[in-house]
């Protein structure tokens, strides 16, 4: 059986998240030149949350104060099969190689969703920078119930206030005024920078140019391979179905629903201690998705989540 290297992997981020932190190996060890993002192996009797902790405390002379678990890759490289455990940080004590000598050649500070500045960077790592592109708040569309012009007012008002990640559901809308919500709701997105994903109608997605394609748990089941969109994902409702998620290659999952919603009121949600634990060893960013509130992003983050799904408080 080969033996899986558990690593801690630190994904810094400055407070507003639009940077994060690349390191340069060093001379003398493995894959030397490469940039990575720092951390270390797990060891005996640690955690991953301590080995996080111990590896920027000796390696970029650092305090760890705010950290959260969220994803998980497993690559093999021809020296060893690592278990790259990514955990982002956002909080720390002390300047980056100033109250201790880096371990590395050299840091540097990328911009996220922009091609790297660096290179050459090891290959696990390249579906954890698309990743890091991904926005993490998610607005999904209501015009079945709302209304489209209603819909349309607030998404602008939203984009404005800096949402960039948009899904059309309204599976029950006509499908010539679905069509035209859809081509709507693309220019609003493009005028702004945002990403656009239709729920299920690849046909739809493809004739007004979405971005990606968002697939039902019952679409998702039924997928023999990933669809050719730059961005897909899935709602997911089971450990199994992110799993599945993953092993298509899918961007991202939403999860859910973790709290009761107005829609399902006696429903009470998976919790916040369900939603982690079947979070365990996911692959790709998850959303949250149910019952939620933009001011939840910090709790729902510390429980693994990437980031919000939301139907009404967008």
């Amino acid at each position: 059986m080969t033996k899986i290297v558990e690593v801690a992997a630190a994904v810094m981020l400055r407070a507003d998240s639009r940077e994060f932190l690349l390191a340069q190996r060093p001379e003398g060890k493995v894959y030397a030149g490469y940039w990575e993002f720092p951390g270390g192996k797990v060891e005996p009797g640690e955690t991953v949350r301590q080995a996080l902790i111990r590896e920027l405390q000796e390696e970029l002379g650092i305090t760890v104060t705010a950290c959260s678990p969220w994803l998980t890759r497993q690559f093999t490289y021809p020296h060893a099969t690592v278990r790259l455990n990514f955990w982002r940080v956002t909080a720390w004590d002390g300047e980056i190689g100033i109250t201790a000598p880096l371990e590395h050649s050299a840091v540097e500070w990328q911009k996220t969703g922009a091609a790297a500045s660096v290179a050459p960077i090891l290959p696990a790592n390249d579906p954890i920078l698309k990743a890091l592109s991904l926005p993490t708040t998610m607005a999904i569309t209501m015009a079945e119930n709302e209304g489209t012009e209603r819909q349309l007012e607030r998404l602008e008002e939203a984009l404005n206030a800096g949402l960039r990640l948009i899904q059309i559901r309204d599976k029950t809308l006509p499908p010539a005024h679905r069509l035209w919500f859809a081509e709507a709701v693309r220019q609003l997105a493009r005028s702004h920078g945002a990403l656009l994903v239709i729920n299920d109608d690849e046909q739809l997605a493809r004739r007004i140019g979405a971005d990606g394609l968002h697939l039902s748990a019952a679409r998702l089941a039924a997928c023999q391979q990933r669809p050719d969109f730059t961005w897909v994902g899935a709602s997911c409702h089971s450990a199994a179905e992110i799993s599945r998620a993953g092993e298509l290659g899918l961007d991202y999952a939403l999860l859910g629903p973790v709290l009761p919603t107005p829609t399902h009121p006696e429903s009470s949600g998976l919790g916040w201690a369900e939603f982690e634990s079947l979070l365990a060893g996911n692959t790709l960013p998850v959303f949250a998705l149910g019952g939620m509130k933009t001011e939840m992003m910090a709790e729902a983050q510390a429980h693994g989540a990437h980031g919000l799904a939301l139907m009404r408080g967008w």
